[in-house]
């Protein structure tokens, strides 16, 4: 049976077996089988007969399409999770907030310009003090413009100078309702005790911009383009969940090592 006078039956059919003379279609299409001028005329023209008659066939294909594109997203995401969990998890340059051997660690991506992390602050805030096997590793991501650039390369330099007092510097930050930059992330650092000199001088130091990259890497190796975005047992979870949700995976990756067992 030709290419065309499959399509043609499966106009007259139902949805599925239009669906499936599509496939049947294009596995028939081999050179020996290629279509001429009018042969490939005629053939558009039943596509778009078809296409029009059965518009759901267009949706379905779409649905299909992003199920397929998430599947191979969230094996590329666990593959990178599995590749980089050293860098994740362990790195000395995140910052470590609650227990430091503790069961679970739950990572953060933040920017301190993020409307969404300033709400989920609180959130980290109450979990840190109410769970003490907990883990927290803190990971400056600024996506959101020069300021947060600038802010980010400051939490870094007080990370190098006073380790001490970054959670303190972080929550200050993060807690002001203006735009950060370079001048509030100072201001927060000297508010908190950080030495200005120290700080001023630490900002030279390449070991910043080299722990942002790092971050950066990351990122863009779970597919994370946007804050607050957490990791987790095996999963990354996106956007303010708030608590609640938090608590629960917490709760799930000590139980089984999966955010949802």
């Amino acid at each position: 049976m030709s290419p065309l006078s499959i399509l043609r039956r499966a106009g007259r059919g139902t949805l599925a077996a239009g669906l499936a003379a599509v496939l049947l279609l294009g596995a028939a299409l081999t050179p020996a089988a290629a279509l001429d001028d009018a042969q490939r005329k005629e053939f558009e023209g039943v596509i778009r007969d078809y296409l029009l008659k059965n518009p759901e066939v267009i949706q379905e294909a779409i649905v299909e399409l992003q199920k397929r594109q998430q599947a191979a997203e969230a094996g590329q995401r666990k593959q990178a999770l599995t590749e980089l969990k050293p860098l994740i998890f362990d790195s000395p340059r995140g910052v470590v907030v609650g227990n430091p051997d503790g069961d679970v660690t739950l990572v953060e991506f933040f920017d301190y310009n993020c409307g969404y992390c300033k709400r989920a602050l609180g959130d980290l805030v109450d979990l840190v003090g109410s769970d003490k096997k907990l883990k927290v590793v803190l990971k400056e991501f600024p996506v959101l413009g020069p300021g947060s650039v600038e802010a980010a390369r400051v939490a870094v330099a007080v990370r190098l100078t006073a380790p001490d007092k970054y959670f303190a510097f972080h929550q200050k930050l993060l807690s002001d309702r203006g735009q950060a930059n370079k001048a509030k992330a100072l201001e927060a650092a000297a508010e908190v005790g950080v030495n200005r000199a120290a700080l001023e001088k630490a900002l030279e130091n390449p070991e910043i911009d080299a722990s942002l990259q790092e971050s950066l890497k990351i990122a863009d190796a779970l597919g994370i383009d946007g804050t607050p975005s957490y990791v987790l047992g095996d999963e990354v979870v996106v956007g303010a969940v708030g608590h609640d949700q938090l608590r629960e995976a917490i709760a799930a990756v000590r139980k089984c090592g999966k955010v949802q067992c």
